[in-house]
C-alpha cells in the first residue's frame, strides 16, 4: 500500500475548520488504497503574531520533505495585512518550489442553483490554467520618496517564454483531453508589449496541437462572455491576475465561492504541489461552523489525483456531485441551514455509499 506525507497548514479562519473535515474525507476515500500521515504546522497570523513572520526561516526547507502541501486559508486582517500573509507564505511557497501553474475547476455541480437564468450544469464546466509565479504578482516594482507628495510605485508585470510557453504548454495538453478548445486571455489592446508577447507565445505553441481550436479573448470581454455564453469557454489559460479574478467570477457562477478548489502544480515533480480551496479566511464567519467545506474537500480530491490515486479522488467528486444533487445537507452560502460538520459527515455518507 502506498504511503504519502502531507504538509497541512490550516492557516487562519474557516481554514481552521474546513481542513479537518477535507483530511477525514481523504482517509475515509483511500483506506483501502494508500496510508495518508498528515503532519499539521501552525503556520498562521498567530504564528505571524508571536514570532514576526508567517513561517520559520527554515519552513521551505521544512516543506520540500513532503509529498504534498493541503492549506486551508491565510489572511486575518486588518490586524495582520494580507500582504504580509500572502508574502510570507502562499506566494513564497509558489515561487520557490516552482508551481507554475494554478489549475482551478468551474463547474456547476447537479442541484445547485446558479445565479445565472436558464443554465444548468451541462453549460457551466471549465477548466482555468492559471500562471501561477509570474506576471502581475512577480513582485517586481517598489516605491520611491514614501510619505511625500512625490511618492510613486511602481508594479511591473513579467512574462519569460520560458514559463509562458510551459503554462501554455500545459493548458493545450488538458483541452486535447477535454473538449478541445482552449480560450487565452489577454488585454492585447491596452497592454502593448507584455499581452502580445503572450498572444505570440500562445499561436506558436498552438502549432504543436492542430486539433484544438483557439480562441484570444480580451479579458474583459471574456468576463461579459463567462455570464451571457459560458458554454462556449473549456480550457481557459490566462496571467497570474486575470485567471485569478476571473475564476473570482467562476466560483460565483458555481453558485458560491466556498465551492471551487485549486491546485498548485510544481513543474519539478519530487517537489510538492499545494492545493487549496479558492475561497478566502472569511473572518465574518470564522468560528461559527457554518462555512462550506466543499472547496477543500473538492482540493484534497485533486491533491488524490496529483499523486496517482485517481480513483480515490473520482469517488470523492461523485461524492460532492451526489450532496449537491441531493440538495438536503448544504451550507447557508448554498441556500441550506447545514454546519460545516454536517456537510463533510453527508459527503463520507455518501461516499460510503458507493462501496
Amino acid at each position: 500500500m502506498k504511503q504519502f506525507r502531507i504538509a497541512v497548514i490550516a492557516g487562519d479562519g474557516i481554514g481552521k475548520e474546513v481542513i479537518p473535515i477535507g483530511k477525514h474525507v481523504v482517509d475515509v476515500a483511500c483506506e483501502h488504497e494508500c496510508e495518508i500521515e498528515w503532519v499539521d504546522l501552525p503556520w498562521s497570523s498567530d504564528f505571524y503574531r508571536e514570532h514576526g513572520r508567517m513561517m520559520p526561516e527554515d519552513g521551505l526547507v521544512q516543506l520540500r520533505s513532503f509529498d504534498s502541501i493541503y492549506l486551508g486559508a491565510v489572511g486575518d486582517p486588518p490586524d495582520v495585512p494580507d500582504y504580509i500573509t500572502l508574502w510570507g507564505l502562499l506566494l513564497p511557497i509558489r515561487k520557490q518550489f516552482d508551481l507554475h501553474v494554478n489549475v482551478r475547476p468551474v463547474r456547476l455541480m447537479p442541484g445547485i442553483q446558479g445565479p445565472l437564468r436558464n443554465r444548468g450544469p451541462e453549460d457551466i464546466d471549465m477548466l482555468f490554467v492559471r500562471e501561477n509565479t509570474e506576471g502581475e504578482y512577480a513582485g517586481a516594482g517598489g516605491r520611491v520618496h514614501q510619505g511625500t507628495e512625490h511618492e510613486v510605485a511602481l508594479q511591473t508585470s513579467v512574462f519569460s517564454r520560458f514559463n509562458v510557453e510551459r503554462v501554455v504548454r500545459y493548458a493545450f495538453d488538458i483541452a486535447q483531453r477535454r473538449r478541445k478548445h482552449l480560450t487565452s486571455i489577454t488585454k492585447s489592446n491596452a497592454m502593448q508589449y507584455g499581452m502580445p508577447f503572450w498572444d505570440d507565445v500562445v499561436n506558436d505553441v498552438a502549432r504543436e496541437f492542430p486539433d484544438v481550436e483557439v480562441s484570444h479573448v480580451l479579458v474583459d470581454a471574456a468576463a461579459a462572455a463567462m455570464i451571457t455564453k459560458p458554454q462556449t469557454f473549456d480550457v481557459v489559460v490566462g496571467s497570474n491576475l486575470f485567471a485569478d479574478i476571473l475564476t473570482d467570477l467562476g466560483g460565483a457562477l458555481m453558485g458560491s465561492l466556498g465551492l471551487p478548489p485549486s491546485a498548485n502544480i510544481a513543474a519539478d515533480p519530487t517537489v510538492p504541489s499545494l492545493f487549496e480551496p479558492v475561497h478566502g479566511s472569511a473572518p465574518d464567519i470564522a468560528g461559527q461552523g457554518i462555512a462550506n467545506p466543499i472547496g477543500t474537500v473538492w482540493a484534497g480530491a485533486m491533491m488524490l489525483d496529483q499523486l496517482g490515486e485517481s480513483d480515490s479522488a473520482s469517488r470523492i467528486v461523485q461524492a460532492i456531485e451526489a450532496v449537491c444533487a441531493d440538495g438536503s445537507v448544504l451550507t447557508g452560502d448554498l441556500g441550506g441551514s447545514a454546519t460545516t460538520v454536517e456537510v463533510g459527515e453527508a459527503i463520507v455518507s455518501a461516499l460510503r455509499d458507493q462501496n
